[in-house]
């Protein structure tokens, strides 16, 4: 995860921006950076590696301006190099940026067009040169960037800084959080509220689409249809912890909602962005020649794990072997000469994943991990470690870690197809895009909960609930009624909807809500028989669909409504609506949410 900072203070501001990068060091980055306004023009200090490195810069080269902008950075587009590293500027502008602007291509061929010249492998500068030609248009930064903002596609949060401007600073967000601090005479912006807490404790957390223009009076807030509105201060409580809530009541909430900026960052981390590839570690294996994956993992991870063997066998055409770690461990499974194994863990401490995973070394099998700590032990015993970024994950009901594991299992299934012929390069570009596409679409479900909400009051009442889900949406119900069962303590199963009538349609009366995952994709219609069935029999149906409301007739207890995405993106995208349904149905019925009864974050013994 990035961080941003921003400061408009009344004394010479390098070294602050530098202390409140390190208060966001916890994210991981692999270079850093900050810009000032200096006597009317922007000057900018920049290094790879730890933030040591940059202040060895500002030693020997300080900077002294009292408006900056400070930036650390996990490589995305582009390697991580200095030139990649943010802030990034023209002569009159200069930017720092969380996530994705999905369309940073196009913008780029037109602004060179027009003969902007692009110094770095970045999607962040193209948005320096469009506020830079808006700018040419009209000399208003304001207006600059609200034209500018319009025409980005993507989940983003960016801060700004204008030459000439010492008394100014803008920034907005739409997917990715920013709070701006408030302060004597003194104006602060963040990425989250940590970084600001040696400065103030009084915190204004922008909401979805809203553009701040700051100065050291005070802050203007524009929501996304460019009308003033008032947010509201509170007082953080944040300055002795490591992370903080935010402005949510609970961790859960606030990692269901820095999903579109973790997964911007976790795909980021895997792809190509001017060539539209996947870029992957040499995983040390000829993927080409490969016989088989087996996945092993626990919980939560085990379901992205079946979420990859449907990815994998389909597109990649590789035989996938998957099991919970506590069974392959001790049914000594074969395993075939030349095999990849594969294990999913948030905490890279898990027993019996790990257990597994040294058997599978003797078994002479290469090793990989799809980890959030990199230091754990699961990453430290694998051959090649993939990484998801999803940061810190206090809540112990996965969430942004679990979208994350589906965002890395993506790419690794697009590199292994590649490598076997059975993904064509239109083909990945295509899937690339729909994967890019992610974090807007994330965003987009999480802008109003306010059906969550009433749901969960019909939801609190029943004893059981069923999830339905076919083909690789089969896995989403699983770990919804996972979910729901983990933090609400109601009883919750998850089916192949295939598997109704050969069993669990015996449950079914109308006491009894089904959850069907049902995105319109080639199995739609055979789901929709099966939300029949249920109907048939009384059952209280909640679609989770991008389709029509109706289920071919069916009358609903509610139809969640989900954005038109790529059918490959879909399990990533549809995590978002079961967490929602297991979160507020949780809050509605007052249980501890973030640490559920009898659970806990990391097991570490059997």
């Amino acid at each position: 995860m990035c961080g941003i900072v921003g400061i408009l203070g009344s004394h010479p501001v390098s070294q602050d921006l530098v202390d409140a990068l390190r208060r966001l060091e916890y994210r991981g980055y692999d270079s850093a950076g900050i810009a000032t306004v200096e006597n009317g023009h922007l000057e900018r200090r920049r290094a790879e590696g730890k933030l040591r490195n940059l202040e060895q810069r500002l030693l020997e080269d300080p900077l002294q301006g009292m408006t900056g902008i400070g930036h650390t950075r996990w490589a995305t587009h582009g390697k991580p190099t200095e030139s990649n590293a943010h802030p990034h500027m023209s002569d009159t502008v200069s930017v720092v940026h969380n996530g994705i602007i999905e369309n940073f291509r196009t913008l780029r061929e037109d602004l060179a067009g027009k003969g902007h010249v692009f110094d770095s492998d970045t999607d962040t500068e193209a948005v320096v040169h469009l506020i830079t030609e808006e700018l040419n248009n009209c000399d208003d930064p304001v207006q600059a960037v609200r034209e500018a903002i319009a025409k980005l596609e993507g989940a983003f949060a960016v801060g700004i800084v204008f030459a000439g401007h010492d008394d100014l600073m803008i920034a907005a967000r739409k997917g990715s959080p920013l709070a701006i601090g408030h302060g004597n005479e003194a104006m602060y912006l963040g990425s989250d509220a940590i970084a600001l807490a040696p400065f103030t404790d009084e915190i204004t957390y922008l909401e979805e689409g809203d553009m701040a223009v700051l100065r050291r009076a005070g802050a203007e807030i524009f929501d996304k249809d460019g009308l003033p509105v008032k947010r509201p201060a509170i007082r953080s409580q944040v300055s002795s912890f490591l992370v903080d809530k935010g402005n949510h009541r609970h961790f859960m909430a606030k990692e269901i909602h820095e999903q579109p900026e973790v997964i911007s960052q976790t795909l980021s981390h895997y792809i190509d962005m001017a060539e539209g590839r996947v870029d992957y570690p040499d995983l040390g294996i000829d993927l080409s020649d490969l016989t088989r994956v087996t996945i092993s993992a626990c919980g939560t991870a085990y379901y992205a794990g079946l979420v990859g063997k449907y990815w994998i066998e389909r597109f990649a055409r590789v035989p996938v072997e998957i099991d919970v770690a506590s069974e392959l461990r001790y049914r000594e499974a074969p395993l075939p000469a030349g095999g990849l194994a594969l294990f999913v863990s948030q905490s890279g401490e898990t027993a019996d994943t790990l257990a597994v995973l040294r058997y599978c070394r003797a078994q002479g099998q290469r090793i990989a991990s799809i980890v959030n700590v990199r230091t754990s032990t699961i990453a430290r015993e694998s051959d090649v470690v993939l990484p998801t970024l999803a940061g810190p994950e206090i809540g112990v009901a996965s969430t942004k870690a679990f979208t994350c594991q589906l965002a890395a299992l993506a790419g690794l299934t697009l590199l292994i197809g590649r490598a076997r012929g059975t993904i064509s390069p239109e083909l990945e570009q295509e899937l690339v895009q729909g994967l890019l596409e992610v974090p807007r679409h994330m965003a987009e479900i999480m802008a109003d909960e306010t059906q969550y909400e009433h749901l969960a009051h019909d939801l609190s009442k029943a004893r059981d609930v069923l999830y339905l889900g076919r083909g690789i949406n089969y896995p989403l119900a699983l770990e919804g009624a996972l979910k729901l069962k983990e933090i609400s303590y109601i009883h919750a199963e998850g089916y192949a909807a295939g598997e109704l009538k050969h069993g669990p349609i015996a449950l079914i009366d109308e006491n009894v809500p089904v959850i069907v995952v049902a995105p319109e994709d080639e199995l739609h219609d055979k789901t929709v028989s099966n939300v029949q069935e249920v109907a048939a029999r009384g059952g209280k149906i909640i679609l989770i669909s991008n389709g029509a409301d109706d289920a071919a007739g069916c009358e609903l207890m509610a139809h969640i409504q989900v954005p038109d995405a790529h059918p490959f993106s879909h399990p990533i995208l549809y995590a978002v609506p079961i967490q929602l349904i297991a979160y507020h149905t949780a809050v509605f019925m007052g249980t501890d949410v973030d640490q559920p009864r009898n659970l806990a974050k990391s097991v570490t013994v059997e």
